[in-house]
C-alpha cells in the first residue's frame, strides 16, 4: 500500500519495437510502389520526374534499413505487404496519370501523415534506443524535405486537392494502424 508522502515512481512503458519496425518497414515499402507507380506513368517526361526520382531514392535507403532491422531481429513483415505492394503502385499511377501535381499533392499527404507518425514513435522511443531514434529522426527530416518539395512544386494546385489530400491521408492513417496489427 503506497502511504501518502511516498513518491510516484514512473512505470516504464512497454515500446513494442517489433511492431514499431513492422510498420514503419511497410510505410517505406508503401513509399517506393508509390513513387513506381508515378514514374511508370510519367517516366522523365515532366520536370517533376527528377525530383520524384530523388524522394524514391532516398526511400529506398529508409526501407532497406528497415528490411535490414527487420532481419536482425526475427521481425515478420506484415501480412499486408502483397496488398500495399498493389495499393501504392495503383496510388501512384492514378495520381501521376490526373498530373503531376496531383503526384506532388499525393506526396504531401503521405509525408503530413508519416510526419505525425514518426514524431509519435521518437516520443515513445525517448533515449531507449538510439540507433532507431537516429534513424528515424534522420528519415522524418527527409519525409519532410520530401513534403517540403512537392509543394514547392505545386501540390495545393492540383485538381480536388483538399478532398485527395483528405482521402490519401485517411489511407495513410489506416494503413499505419492495419499494418501494426496484422
Amino acid at each position: 500500500m503506497m502511504h501518502e508522502n511516498e513518491p510516484l515512481q514512473p512505470v516504464a512503458k512497454d515500446i513494442d519495437l517489433a511492431q514499431m519496425i513492422r510498420v514503419n518497414q511497410a510505410g517505406e515499402y508503401g513509399a517506393t510502389r508509390i513513387y513506381a507507380g508515378q514514374r511508370a506513368v510519367m517516366g522523365d517526361h515532366v520536370p517533376e520526374s527528377r525530383a520524384i526520382a530523388g524522394m524514391a531514392e532516398q526511400e529506398e535507403v529508409h526501407r532497406a534499413f528497415f528490411d535490414k532491422l527487420m532481419a536482425e531481429r526475427g521481425v515478420r513483415p506484415t501480412a499486408l505487404q502483397p496488398f500495399w505492394n498493389i495499393a501504392g503502385f495503383g496510388l501512384g499511377a492514378v495520381t501521376a496519370f490526373i498530373g503531376p501535381k496531383a503526384a506532388m499533392a499525393c506526396t504531401v499527404a503521405v509525408e503530413t501523415e508519416i510526419d505525425k507518425h514518426y514524431a509519435e514513435q521518437l516520443e515513445e522511443l525517448g533515449d531507449s534506443h538510439p540507433e532507431l531514434s537516429t534513424a528515424i529522426a534522420k528519415f522524418r527530416d527527409e519525409e519532410l524535405e520530401h513534403k517540403d518539395c512537392a509543394l514547392a512544386e505545386g501540390a495545393e494546385q492540383a485538381f480536388g486537392y483538399p478532398v485527395m489530400s483528405a482521402v490519401i491521408r485517411m489511407g495513410c492513417r489506416a494503413a499505419i494502424a492495419l499494418s501494426k496489427r496484422i
